[in-house]
């Protein structure tokens, strides 16, 4: 998986993810979607993006979800 589009920077919003060339973190590309937004209304609203930088972030935090992590017992109810 290529990620090529997803930077992290120092000093450039919090050491958060964004798109690189861009103070648009992934998060909030997410928050975007999540809402209901399509990817093409998301690029109009936002022209610094290309498809494939919508595309990349959600690929990202898919691979976020995959990653294996140990919760202390009682954290999920």
């Amino acid at each position: 998986m290529s990620l090529d589009r997803i930077v992290v920077v120092q000093g450039v919003c919090g050491g958060r993810p964004i798109v690189r060339g861009t103070r648009l973190t992934v998060s909030f590309v997410l928050k975007l979607l999540a809402s209901g937004l399509a990817e093409a209304e998301i690029v109009k609203e936002y022209p610094e993006l290309e498809p494939e930088d919508v595309r990349q972030a959600l690929s990202y935090a898919a691979w976020l979800a995959s990653e294996e992590e140990h919760l202390p017992a009682g954290t999920i109810s």
